[in-house]
């Protein structure tokens, strides 16, 4: 009997609770409630580390990922019953997740670098995606986790700062849900207008997805018909982008071409497919270029297409139309590239003659630091050398069309603004860019199209700008020198200089159109 009124004392010392007898339970022995909330925080670290371990990369990963981070927070909040799990759960959590992530090639979800402009960037891109699709939900989580605990457990303010019981949560739920209508809001490419202002009947203009090489992959088609001849344009990089640069600026173009950009794996819209990244090869590319290919004589119902390569692209664009030239009406090259590791060579001398010249003893030191191409650092030497490649061109001016197009677009910074990128995908255009470059760029540094390339069976046109650097240039009229082809013409251009198409890009449209399709195009 005395033991009975002993726990009956007890059990009126404790407090009483409006939750179940679990939860109550839990805040009655307060480090059960902490070793919940770091269990908790810590298995969600782990489960991200092994289904996203770049993060969301998706609109779907990014808003599972938000609803996830939001319970794991809102738990926590609830079985600690304090503030404290605002702190606690999202630091236990990226504990978890940076030690249970897998090595990763690429520097967004790669080792942290914050000793450098772009190493800062790189954090940004991928931890600083995270913090805000995840951890800021957690945190917001753990805030309504505690409002719920406190109303539960009856504490509660009831005067004074009252008002204030509702407002606050009420406030963290807008937020959280603002942050996920920011990150379903759709991705889509305007229509093609007519004159009356409604879309252009015979038109198209759509983003789809294709598979790959096992991989899906987004592709922009635009044109003002539907049965024009098909222009394939592969852009630059490793690793870029330009879906909205082309929309805008090979408008004009769009009315005797269906014109489609390509976001190759890795990049833009087709970053997801980055990994694994052992499978993404430059022959793996090659394969990729002559499937869509396929796909796109297929649905257009056209024998062959036209491929315009920039930069990287002139690379991908010439190999495939090596390896299956009946594929193809013509190739065009912009910014036409021949021997990477040459002309990364020759840039680093020009870069060090430069040096010299101004006197620049620090600038000297880091290009020796980083060694001579091909650069052990990649890409953080690559970006840093390409960055000093800059201040190697003399002044030239683009078209004042390309200018205001440009400007007039709103499309921003590398396209980042544009329709054609959901939230998520604006951050993945720039992280295709560092990351994928990293991977694929040193698979370049053994092409050489003067040993490799001295036939091509398809028609070769080169868009040459008389701004290029001797680097790229040289090689490039060297190859094209030695070329054999059915036909090959070169087009030099004043005022433009690596992205020849673009800077120039209403010459370019005359040209396709009065040289390019007479001479090639079998359906005219």
């Amino acid at each position: 009997m005395r033991s009975e009124h002993n726990q009956a004392h007890v059990n009126q010392l404790l407090p009483t609770y409006r939750a179940p007898p679990w939860l109550a339970g839990i805040w009655n022995r307060r480090l059960l409630g902490v070793a919940l909330a770091v269990g908790i925080a810590a298995l969600a670290g782990v489960l991200v580390s092994v289904i996203v371990p770049r993060g969301p990369t998706t609109q779907a990963q990014a808003l599972l990922v938000l609803a996830g981070g939001a319970l794991v927070g809102a738990l926590a909040g609830l079985v600690m019953r304090s503030r404290w799990a605002l702190l606690l759960a999202p630091l236990v959590h990226i504990a978890a997740l940076e030690l249970a992530r897998p090595q990763l090639l690429g520097p967004t979800a790669g080792a942290i670098r914050l000793d450098n402009t772009y190493g800062i960037l790189a954090f940004v891109l991928g931890r600083g995606l995270y913090g805000l699709v995840a951890v800021i939900p957690m945190i917001l989580g753990a805030y309504l986790g505690t409002v719920l605990a406190r109303e539960l457990s009856g504490s509660s303010p009831r005067s004074g700062m009252a008002v204030w019981r509702w407002v606050l949560p009420a406030l963290a739920t807008l937020l959280l849900a603002a942050l996920a209508i920011g990150f379903a809001l759709p991705a889509s490419t305007p229509p093609i207008l007519g004159a009356d202002g409604k879309s252009l009947p015979g038109s198209i203009a759509e983003l789809t997805t294709v598979r790959l090489g096992g991989h899906d992959q987004t592709i922009m088609i635009r044109g003002y018909s539907a049965d024009k001849p098909v222009l394939l344009y592969l852009n630059g990089g490793p690793g870029m982008s330009g879906l909205p640069f082309t929309r805008v600026v090979l408008d004009d173009l769009s009315h005797d071409f269906v014109i489609v950009d390509w976001d190759q794996r890795g990049t833009g819209k087709s970053y997801a497919a980055l990994d694994p990244t052992a499978t993404l090869t430059l022959d793996q590319a090659i394969n990729d270029t002559i499937e869509l290919t396929n796909y796109l004589r297929q649905r257009f119902d056209e024998p062959k297409i036209y491929v315009v390569g920039e930069s990287w692209g002139s690379i991908l664009g010439v190999l495939a139309v090596q390896r299956q030239p009946e594929l193809f009406y013509a190739f065009i090259g912009s910014g036409q590239m021949v021997n990477v590791r040459e002309t990364d060579r020759r840039f680093y001398q020009d870069v060090l003659d430069l040096a010299a010249r101004n006197g620049d003893t620090q600038l000297a030191a880091q290009m020796r630091a980083y060694g001579q191409p091909p650069y052990a650092d990649i890409p953080y030497a690559n970006i840093f050398a390409m960055e000093q490649y800059e201040s190697l061109y003399q002044p030239y001016t683009p078209s004042q069309a390309y200018m205001d197009l440009g400007n007039a677009a709103g499309i921003g910074p590398y396209g980042v603004l544009a329709s054609e990128y959901n939230l998520v995908e604006k951050f993945n255009v720039l992280r295709g860019l560092i990351d994928t470059f990293t991977v694929l760029y040193p698979q370049l540094q053994e092409v050489d199209f003067r040993r490799d390339v001295p036939r091509l069976d398809t028609p070769v046109y080169i868009l040459d700008g008389t701004a290029e650097l001797a680097a790229r240039r040289d090689l490039t009229q060297e190859w094209f020198g030695a070329l054999e082809a059915p036909t090959k013409r070169m087009f030099t251009l004043d005022n433009a200089a690596h992205s020849v198409a673009f800077e120039q890009f209403a010459q370019f449209g005359t040209i396709m159109r009065e040289t390019v399709l007479p001479e090639t195009y079998e359906g005219r």
